[in-house]
């Protein structure tokens, strides 16, 4: 599926071009914004990489990663950065993922963003089942995935190497009737 497009009252999904570049560095490049991810502040050189390989994945075929900016509808400016990919040991299965930039936090912008990302998932894609890790100190994630209608299924013991330390995740999952079931009718 490409072009991905979808949007929210107040946010869209849409497919990342090398323009992004700088504003995607704003999130992968801050050590606030990257504290509870798998990975550390990335370089710009390495976003730019990031960047590239997205926008070109996103016409392959089958595709199997739908990298997407997060995109302020009314000013147009990228604030965020939302990932499904899915998962070849699982049928009709993803992990996904996001991310926004700090200054954005606290004004339901995550929700929103994993409402746009479950919706392509099992709307668009015809998924399964969906699936994130978070940081056990991440409650902002853990509350935002929860108010999603994620379940949190466990830990997955010494996920992650981090700052030369290993770190657990914490799982939290939806499957497609549970989404339906939320759905308006």
């Amino acid at each position: 599926m490409y072009p991905v497009s979808r949007h929210s009252q107040r946010l869209e999904l849409r497919e990342l071009v090398l323009d992004d570049v700088a504003a995607v560095h704003e999130i992968y490049g801050s050590a606030t914004a990257t504290e509870h991810l798998s990975f550390e502040p990335r370089t710009l050189d390495q976003v730019t990489q990031i960047v590239a390989r997205s926008a070109a994945s996103a016409t392959a075929e089958p595709r199997t990663e739908y990298a997407l900016a997060v995109v302020q509808r009314d000013t147009g400016d990228l604030i965020g950065f939302g990932r499904l990919a899915t998962d070849p040991h699982q049928q009709r299965g993803a992990t996904f993922g996001f991310a926004l930039r700090p200054d954005t936090w606290g004004k339901g912008y995550g929700l929103e963003t994993v409402h746009l990302l479950l919706g392509l998932a099992f709307e668009e894609l015809h998924l399964h089942r969906v699936w994130g890790a978070r940081s056990p100190l991440n409650e902002a994630s853990a509350k935002t995935m929860t108010a999603a209608g994620m379940v949190e299924e466990g830990v997955i013991r010494s996920h992650v190497q981090k700052a030369g330390q290993w770190r657990d995740s914490v799982v939290h999952a939806i499957v497609d009737d549970e989404w339906a079931a939320r759905q308006p009718t």
